[in-house]
């Protein structure tokens, strides 16, 4: 009998193990990626600002909630089952109500939506509310699902960003997500991020950062992010906007205010002198 048992606990829990396994080793602390997905992660990726950091916690802590709550009627159920079948209990109880359990089940449930919703509202004002800037930088979304950047604050400088082929790409570069041109940014600055589209819907994402915004044609929308550690940060159009959807990356490098300024400076005279939305090689050497 011990055996038997003993056997039965190990295919039982063989699964569960390999599984907790599993998510640890996907989990944002494990991964190798600042800025971009991993291999097997099934979590948010790594924060890059204190706003994604203030959001991993609200999903955390709303998680938490959903699983007690979960854990909490799975016992009321195996309860149900095991105290009031037919074998158990062949003689049912003739109660219809019972006040304090029906004050209970309506009072509980508010409260535990009023603590959800309080840091809900908190985080989402948070978001729209716009802080004083120290940066504006505008994105627009083109038909040739392209986005081209503009630093209203430097002298109207402006490119074009595109992404890099597979037979363009260097080495540690992630395919479908390395770009020609990328924005580059300043790190512990509040940056203002103005989005707009030509011709069609786009939207402007960058996951590590906890900003997302459509980029609606004749329409400015703003959002923005105090990034917090320097690195490449990637994100993607996430609006289904035609054939090249997929192919539409956002490539953000955070560097430090003496790299920026040195990079604006070499950037004014890459740009000087060429049109709107040029498509040029990036004046910006990496790390």
């Amino acid at each position: 009998m011990l055996r038997e048992f003993a056997s039965w606990r190990h295919r039982a829990l063989g699964p569960v193990l390999a599984v907790a396994a599993l998510a640890a080793l996907a989990s944002p602390a494990w991964s190798k990626n600042l800025g971009q997905p991993s291999p097997w992660e099934i979590d948010f990726q790594p924060a890059g600002s204190a706003m994604m950091e203030w959001i991993h916690s609200f999903h955390l802590f709303v998680t938490i909630i959903s699983a007690a709550i979960m854990a909490f009627v799975l016992l009321l159920l195996m309860i149900c089952i095991l105290r009031f079948n037919e074998k158990a209990n062949p003689e049912p109880s003739r109660s219809s109500h019972n006040t304090p359990l029906e004050i209970a089940w309506t009072v509980i449930p508010v409260i535990i939506l009023v603590a959800i919703a309080i840091p809900s509202f908190r985080l989402l004002y948070d978001q729209l509310h716009l802080p004083p800037t120290d940066l504006t930088v505008k994105a627009t979304g083109t038909a040739q699902w392209t986005w081209t950047y503009h630093y209203p604050d430097h002298g109207g400088l402006s490119f074009d960003s595109t992404m890099l082929q597979d037979n363009e790409l260097k080495p540690g570069q992630p395919r479908l997500l390395a770009v020609d041109n990328e924005m580059v940014l300043p790190v512990n600055k509040t940056i203002r991020v103005q989005v707009t589209g030509e011709g069609i819907i786009h939207s402007f994402t960058v996951p590590a950062f906890g900003i997302k915004i459509d980029a609606i044609p004749g329409r400015l929308n703003e959002t923005w992010f105090k990034a917090t550690r320097e690195g490449m940060f990637y994100g993607q159009c996430s609006e289904l906007c035609g054939r090249n959807h997929a192919y539409m990356p956002i490539a953000v490098r955070i560097v430090s205010e003496e790299k920026f300024k040195a990079w604006v400076e070499e950037a004014k005279k890459k740009y000087a002198g060429t049109p709107d939305h040029p498509s040029v090689v990036a004046a910006f050497a990496a790390e």
